[in-house]
């Protein structure tokens, strides 16, 4: 089961996946899966599959990772769709980000596919668009798995419980000033206005700080203005805002206090991707304490925020090495990524 499982990731490595172009990586999962004898179902770039004896009068456990990935940066030294082995590693895109997690619960799916008499049935989802939040990705596939009861999603956590994650609004600023010469004393420098509150951005510090995700973080990411020109005053200067939030605070909150402080304009591109958190009195944290496990709050956002279930993050890699270079995972991390899965699920199943 471990060798399947590394050999269909080395596979997925080497089967481009950008997000909305995941056509290749579905086939190849459910292809997989349906050579395992899972009889798969597919929704767009989503598939899924549910166990032998899935019965309709239990709940349900939801087992999610994505594969869709980011695209490779400009540092690679390796081919990023190369699935490269050495020193104990795999190297190549998407290797740690989410395919470590990804064929992991495939293969404990696997493990208890035939298994009967269990409390819960199980679901399988392999699913797209989890690097952009897109629409198409697992929002999409939850209204035909039915009811679920809570889950589990593969992202690389080390093995450790991330039991909550902040949420993620993305900003659309703009400054306005009035344009003019450079040379002369006219206009209204848009960029000026902008660095302003740029530096309240910056600086401000939020009341209410979460015990397990610290406190809200506001980050300035991209800026531009309407000209290029080197003597022209700018009239507008438009500038993005990463805002990761806590659970104290709902979305609303956080921008009533940034529009009373800031002059600019700002939008926000989506609420969708709200704080969650599952309780820690939950079964499935407290298998996962059972088993030595720690719980920890992330700072960063994933399928988990789109979930209206209870969701525990669990995975094995390491969240530091996604979208980095070179990306790799520790053979022995899948491996020991397969074997808590399973003893997870057998506390709860």
């Amino acid at each position: 089961m471990q060798a399947d499982a590394i050999d269909l990731l080395r596979k997925l490595v080497a089967t481009p996946s950008f997000s909305k172009e995941e056509d290749n990586s579905s086939a190849l999962i459910k292809t997989f899966l349906d050579k395992q004898g899972a009889q798969t179902e597919q929704f767009l770039y989503n598939v899924w599959a549910r166990n032998k004896y899935f019965d309709n009068a239990k709940p349900t456990i939801l087992l999610n990772s994505h594969h869709d990935t980011v695209k490779p940066n400009k540092g690679y030294t390796l081919d990023p769709f190369a699935p490269i082995e050495k020193e104990g590693k795999l190297f190549g895109l998407g290797s740690n980000d989410a395919g470590g997690s990804l064929v992991s619960l495939i293969a404990a799916f696997l493990y208890f596919f035939e298994r009967e008499n269990l409390k819960y049935n199980l679901v399988l989802a392999a699913t797209a668009e989890e690097e952009i939040s897109g629409h198409n990705g697992i929002e999409s596939l939850l209204p035909q798995l039915g009811a679920i009861g809570f889950a589990i999603v593969g992202e690389p956590t080390q093995m450790q419980m991330a039991v909550a994650e902040k949420g993620l609004m993305v900003l659309d600023c703009v400054a306005n000033g009035k344009a003019g010469h450079a040379a002369r004393e006219e206009g209204d420098n848009a960029i000026y206005k902008a660095i302003k509150d740029i530096e309240w951005f910056k600086s401000y510090k939020f009341d209410k700080i979460s015990d397990l995700l610290g406190p809200n973080k506001t980050t300035v990411t991209v800026i531009e203005t309407d000209n290029k020109a080197h003597n022209v005053i700018p009239g507008q200067c438009k500038y993005v805002v990463d805002c990761r939030v806590n659970e104290l605070y709902t979305f609303e909150e956080v921008l009533d206090i940034i529009k009373s402080n800031v002059q600019s304009e700002v939008k926000p591109r989506s609420t969708r991707l709200r704080s969650s958190a599952i309780a820690l009195d939950h079964p499935i944290v407290k298998a996962g304490l059972k088993l030595g496990r720690t719980c920890y709050g992330s700072p960063t956002t994933s399928d988990k925020a789109l979930m209206s279930c209870p969701a525990l993050k669990i995975g094995p890699g390491d969240s530091a090495r996604s979208h980095t270079a070179d990306e790799f995972i520790y053979i022995d991390e899948i491996k020991n990524g397969i074997e808590l899965y399973i003893q997870l699920l057998n506390e709860v199943l």
